[in-house]
Formats: C-alpha cells, structure tokens, sequence
C-alpha cells in the first residue's frame, strides 16, 4: 500500500491533479515559517546577549535615589556594586545643539563584559573595562556626527565644558539598540553636581548594577523583593529589556495578520482543492473497489497519499520560509544592532503543524467521501458523489484551524477577531449569494444570447455558484484586509498630527526661570502656554489600594500605577480637552480638593465620578474626589494630563513647568539661545522623533508587503480553485450546447456574462467584510480609528469581476477546445 500511494502520488503531481492543494499548502507553511525564523533568532539573540545585555547579574532600577538600607545589605551580602544614572539633556558645541542620554557611570562600572571606544568613526575599537574619566566624556557615532566633533574637541553639558574622550561603539548593558529618543553621552559621575543638571522635576533613571556568588544574588533578590516600593523594580536575566520586546510588537502585529490571512486562504483553498479532486477521482474509486479493495483500505490509500503530499509540501514550504526569512530580516536591518544566531527547529515545528491541520482538518471529509464510492457508479455515472453527513468532520477541522490561526497570529484578541470575523463572514456570504442567485433569475430575459445563457447558468447551478462566489468573497476579503489595515493604519498614523502641531517640548523649567523664558519665547514670536506640574503617586481608589497585583489581567494598569503621574492645576478647560462627564470646576472649589480625570485613565483603572483619590505627591498625601472626566486630543501634541486640579492645591508642593510648541522651519537659532541661558532645561524635538518614527513604520510596511506576497499567491490558488472547480462541473453542459449547435462565442460570451457576475457579486460582499472586519481590528487591536472607504466597494467589485474572467478566460479556452464527443463519452 505503501509503494503504491507513493506511484500515486507522483502521479497525480505530474498530472496536475494534486498541485493546487501542494501548492495551498507550501505557501501557508512558508509565509508561517518565514516570520518563525525571524522570531526566534531574535529570541535566542536576546537569550544569548542577556548578561550584556544588564553589565551585571542583578538589575535595579528605579526613578528615585536608592535607600541607605539597600545600599547597606549590598554590602552585607559582599556584592559588587556600581551604580548609574541615566536622563534626557541637551548638549551643545559651537552652533550645534543636540539632545542626549546621558549616562552617568562611577569607577566600578561595568561589572560584566566590557565597553568598545575608539579615538575616530570608522577606526578599530579598543575594549576597555571602564568608563571615562571625570573631566571626559564618551559620544556615540550618532551624537559625534550630529554635533560634528571630533575626540579632542570640547562641549557644553549644562553648566560644564568637558572634552571629548572617545567615541563609544558598544555598551555592556544597551546590546539591542533598536530605535531610541536620542544617541549616548556617556560621562563620569563626580562631574553630576558641577553640571547643575540634577533639578526638581529631573527625569532620571537610578540603577544598580550588582555581581557575585549566584547563592549571596538569590540571597539579595529573595530580601528586596518584599520591599520594594512604587517605581521600584527588578530586572534579571530571565525579566531584562522587556522594551525591545515592545519595540517589534506592532511589526510582529503586522506580520501576524498578514500571515494569518495566508492561513485562512490556504485552508480555503485546501477546501476547494480537496473537493475538486474528490470530484474527479470517483470513478477511478468505483473501478478499484471492483477490483477488490475494500472502502477501509481505499481510505488507507488516500491517507497515505495525503501524508506523502503533506510531508512534500512540508519540506518545500520550509524551505522557502527559510530562505524568505532573510528577505525579511534584510527589509528590517536598521532596526537590529547585534548579530543574530541562526534559528533553531521550533519554526519548523510549526509549519509542520500548518500542514497537517490544514490539510487534515479540510481534506478528511473529501476523503470520506472517497471511501464510500458505491461500485455500482462505475455503470451509473449520474449517481455523482456520496451524499455523507460531513458536519462533524468540517467542524473538526474548524476547530484545528481556530487554533492555528491565533498561533500564527501570536495575539489572541488579533487572532480570535479574525477568525470569527470571517467565520461570521461566510454565514453572511453564503446567505447574501443564495439571494442574489436566486435574485438574478428575472433578469435573465433579454439580451443576447450570451447574456441570457449567461445568468441562465448562474441561477441554474445555485450551489456551485454559491460555493464559487463565497470562496472568491473569502479569498478577496482577506487581501483586501490586509490592503486596507496595512495602508489605512499608516496613513491614519501619518496624518494623526496636524502639520502646524508642536513640535518642540521644554520641560523642567524651574519657577525662578519662568518669567525670562516666556519672555524669550514671546520675543521669538512664539505663543507658548507654561504649565505647572508636579509628579504624584496614586496610592488609592476610593477605600482600596492600588497596585500593579489590583490589576492582574491589565497589563496596561498595571504600568499606570507603578509610574509616577504628571499633575497640573488650571481654572479654565484646556484647548482639545472635553467634557466627557461631570462638570467643570466652579469658582467655589478654587483651593479645595477636586480633580479631573482624563476618561482613558479613568476606564482602564475603574475610576468614577465621586471617587476619592490618594495621591503622594513629594512625600505629601493629597486626596482629590473626581468630579468630572475629559476626553483629550492626544494627536494634537500639546502639553496633556491624565490628572487637573484647580489652583492652590499643590501650593507647597515642589513645582517645575513644561510647554510645547511649533517652531517653523529655519528657526534653529533659538535652540542656542535657550539652552545657554537656561542649560538645565531640556528641549525635546519631537520632529525628529516623528521622522524616525515613520521610518521605522515604513520599514514595517516593507517587511509585510513582503510577507503580503505569500498573500497574493495564496490568493491566486483560491481565485483558481474556485474557477476551475465551476468549469469542471460546466464541462459536460457546454460540450451538449456545442453539440446541439451553440457557436463557440455565443458559449464564451455566456461563460464571461457568468464569470462577471460571481466576480463582481463577490467583490462586492468581500468589500463590506473587509470594512468591518478592518474597522474592529483597527479599533481593538492596533487601537485606531479608521476613516469608511466608500470607493473600495466600487473597486473590489471590479477587481472581482477582472480576476474572474481574466482567470476563466483562460480555463475557457481549454473547455472550448475539447472535441464535444470525447467530453459526452468520458461523462462528467
């Protein structure tokens, strides 16, 4: 039995009879394969670089100074310890202005691996096992180039002058630089205090880098972890770098919806194809149960044939995904800073998986049908296919195929939408085509005789052109959806933010500074509202406490409440802010403890009208009772807040200001100015940080156009399944016409007619589904808003109905060609 399935099979591959489904198959393997690959090198990379990745065994991080007692149990448990501190400032040199990461490092650092410097761009790097010396600083390439200095040269880092030492190349603890707000500066800590960088309202990041015995690092973490504190955290080697992971989230989002559309495509071909070659292999089935094979061992035999072409289509989708996978690392290059390992054999696991289910899960039913083939067909052809109850096996497939599509997907929200999108779809498709078959019935009358023989045949043959116009609806919404998401998410992305929007943010402007800083921007014609903030911890919502464990399936929520909030005080409702509910604060609340709270915070931590919330604010507790909530612009780039009081509640509270504004191209002169009179402020342009942005997103849109092809094609095989399935049971009618004299143009004319009708019908309905499946994956996985595209309805309709024809049109010629007598004796 064995060798005979295997004779079959390449039998039936040379033939052509197997190749749709070989072909469905290869291609939802590679398109799964190839995103597989480049998934787990970059998580075995970051596997193999975590030690690098941290400078240390044990992380620390937290936004403020780290206590007397943490530092004391250090030493306790004898622990190398070196610390670092990391903030945003800008720095300066000539007329060259630029904004930095400053890190800050002591003697002691880094505790594992090294750093790599060099004296030039471009020259060999030296490995050193320390950072500079105090008077020096290290520049990466990226600031060394904007400023335009060389080592040697000197700059301006608040109030100090320090000389360039080196140029740093690589960093124990910053291994995957993927894209970041601003390059490296990289200094001595004795210099921080005579630089005045380190303000009230500083945004800086406290770490400790601690190494040792793994016993006394078990010893150490089992005693902090108890007592950490808001804003406190741990970072190890199983914990660490969790933002590179967020860095590739949307990408992976993208990739996995292109490639889960490839899945269901592929199993909407399988269907087709599977039904297809049922449909002509029953009477070879009828002729060898004549000879003696009985229905279990028939069964066996398909069963085997099955395997051989699943582990086939395997292999070569494997393959492909394999070398496919460069493409897409190469289309995403910028993005990564390390060398990636090669993959390992997870990847090929699972498109192992896709081919089983798929072809399994959707050619079990075919294949029964195969195994029950009466014997009496071989006499009577006109007894067509075994009418078995196949609801089981379907839904065994569907069940499967629920499985792999949010695997692939690798978000289940992204993956369970989509697939019950679509399996809502073709309910509603199946019921829209009954009805417009059977609606195009009347108007079959008149016309040419194309036209009427035309839609003759598409009212006639209810259910195929049924199956046909729901498998093209399926196929062309799924490539569709993805066209749509795909250029519609960016697109909406790009003109999110107007083009007068600002595009500069200062922040930690000091009281005493205010008044000179309004004044300078007011003479640079600059109209710039300076608000007050202060930064406050919620500590409780109404009689609860909150913390990241009151949230545990939010992991939004829970970020919320670990970070510090920005709170600010104002009488009047902001510009681009509205009322959501409540009222606005009334002049009788002027000092007394009320807030507003913005309706996204307020939704994502179960926040009310009427609840009272405790915040620490610099080490006061202030309770504020919420009594109304705003919606906020946020696409507008002014400066927002989650939280706003009215005046005089935060009197005693240390206070810095921040503000926002749009400053025209050309106008470069007065970043000069600001920084030299005010060096402790940090100015952020957000310009720059948009076009970096959109390059990433660009980069994005390139790798999934490249995955967007495996699409394409699985596309195609649907578009050709569901085509020529509908010529193979037209076969015999169009050879009777020809017999009784239809010309071959009246035929071709009424095949076209027919053909234009299921394209256009389905584009049409593959259009709506598209919209609305789009729409719900935009709003509830991407979180965007997209814009109705009435044209695309007009388009995908005409779309559908060139496909159909210019596909049929081929098959077409083949049918006509064939001698009418040679089709009547070989039956259907």
């Amino acid at each position: 039995m064995i060798r005979l399935a295997w004779r079959l099979l390449g039998r039936e591959l040379r033939s052509g009879e197997l190749r749709l489904l070989f072909a469905a198959l290869a291609i939802a393997v590679a398109s799964v394969t190839a995103v597989g690959f480049f998934a787990d090198r970059i998580r075995l990379a970051l596997e193999r670089e975590a030690q690098q990745l941290m400078g240390g065994d044990l992380l620390l991080i937290a936004d403020q100074a780290w206590s007397p007692e943490v530092l004391g149990e250090t030493r306790q448990q004898r622990l190398q310890l070196a610390e670092t501190l990391i903030f945003p400032s800008m720095v300066m040199t000539g007329e060259q202005v630029q904004l930095a990461d400053i890190k800050a490092v002591g003697s002691s650092y880094p505790l594992r691996g090294q750093l790599s410097v060099t004296t030039r761009a471009g020259a060999e790097s030296v490995a050193v096992d320390h950072g500079p010396e105090p008077g020096f600083v290290w520049l990466d390439e990226r600031l060394a180039g904007a400023l335009k200095i060389d080592v040697g040269g000197t700059l301006t880092v608040g109030l100090l002058r320090l000389k360039v030492g080196g140029i740093l190349l690589q960093e124990p603890d910053r291994g995957v630089n993927f894209f970041t707000l601003a390059p490296r500066l990289m200094m001595h800590q004795d210099d921080l205090p005579a630089s005045g960088l380190i303000q009230e309202g500083a945004r800086i990041s406290y770490r400790l880098l601690l190494a040792g015995e793994s016993e006394r690092i078990a010893a150490f973490k089992n005693w902090l972890e108890p007592r950490l504190l808001r804003g406190q955290r741990l970072e190890n080697t199983q914990n660490a770098r969790p933002e590179i992971r967020s860095a590739l989230d949307r990408a992976q989002r993208f990739l996995g919806l292109a490639t889960l559309l490839t899945v269901i495509l592929a199993a909407v071909a399988v269907v087709l194809a599977a039904r297809r070659y049922m449909q002509r292999h029953l009477d070879a089935c009828a002729v060898m149960r004549c000879l003696g094979l009985t229905q279990r061992r028939l069964v066996g035999l398909h069963f085997l044939i099955y395997c051989g072409l699943a582990i086939l289509a395997a292999a070569c989708g494997c393959l492909l995904g394999f070398l496919a996978h460069f493409a897409l690392l190469q289309s995403l290059s910028s993005w990564l800073g390390i060398s990636l390992p090669l993959p390992g054999w997870l990847p090929v696991w699972q498109g192992c998986a896709v081919a089983a289910v798929l072809l399994f899960g959707f050619a079990l039913p075919p294949l029964i049908q195969l195994g029950q083939v009466p014997v009496l067909r071989v006499l009577r052809r006109e007894l067509g296919a075994p009418k078995a109850s196949l609801l089981g096996a379907y839904l065994f497939g569907l069940a499967w195929l629920a499985a792999l599509v949010v695997l692939v997907a690798g978000d289940w929200r992204m993956g369970g939408l989509a697939f019950a999108g679509f399996a809502c779809a073709f309910g509603v498709f199946w019921l829209i085509a009954r009805l417009a078959v059977r609606a195009a019935a009347p108007f079959r009358h008149g016309g040419g005789f194309g036209w009427r023989q035309g839609l003759a045949n598409f009212s006639r043959h209810g259910t195929a052109s049924s199956i046909q116009i729901v498998a093209l609806a399926i196929g062309l919404m799924a490539m569709l959806l993805l066209t749509v998401t795909r250029v519609e998410l960016l697109d909406a992305w790009r003109k999110a933010t107007p083009p007068d929007a600002p595009n500069r943010f200062l922040i930690n402007i000091q009281p005493h500074q205010r008044d000179a800083l309004a004044r300078l921007l007011a003479d640079a014609g600059i109209q710039a509202e300076l608000a007050p903030m202060a930064r406050a911890r919620l500590l409780q919502i109404g009689e609860r406490r909150v913390s990241a464990a009151s949230f545990p399936e939010d992991e939004r929520a829970q970020r919320l409440v670990e970070r510090e909030f920005n709170l600010s005080w104002r009488q009047s409702l902001p510009p681009g802010n509205s009322l959501a509910a409540g009222r606005w604060f009334s002049t009788e609340e002027l000092g007394q403890g009320v807030a507003s709270v913005e309706a996204g915070l307020a939704k994502t931590l179960r926040i009310q009208l009427g609840d009272d919330l405790l915040f620490s604010v610099a080490g006061v507790e202030k309770k504020l009772r919420v009594v109304n909530l705003r919606k906020l612009d946020w696409e507008s780039m002014r400066v927002n807040f989650f939280v706003l009081t009215p005046p005089g509640i935060m009197d005693e509270v240390a206070t810095s200001y921040i503000t926002s504004f749009h400053l025209p191209p050309g106008n470069s002169t007065l970043n000069g100015q600001l920084l030299s009179q005010f060096p402790n402020i940090t100015l952020i342009d957000v310009s720059a940080l948009l076009r970096q942005l959109e390059t990433v997103m660009s980069q994005v849109s390139a790798a999934i156009q490249f995955i967007f092809l495996f699409t394409l094609v699985a596309g195609g095989v649907v578009l050709y399944s569901a085509l020529f399935s509908a010529f193979d049971e037209r076969r015999h009618a169009l050879a009777l016409m020809r017999a009784l004299g239809a010309q071959r143009r009246q035929l071709r004319q009424a095949m076209i007619v027919e053909l234009a009708a299921t394209g256009a019908l389905a584009g049409l309905i593959a259009a709506l589904g598209a919209e609305l499946l789009g729409q719900l994956i935009a709003r509830q996985v991407f979180q965007m808003a997209l814009a109705t595209n009435f044209t695309l309805f007009f388009g995908a309709a005409l779309i559908g109905a060139a496909l159909s024809t210019s596909t049929g049109w081929l098959a077409l010629r083949a049918l006509l060609a064939t001698p009418p007598l040679q089709v009547l004796r070989n039956g259907l």
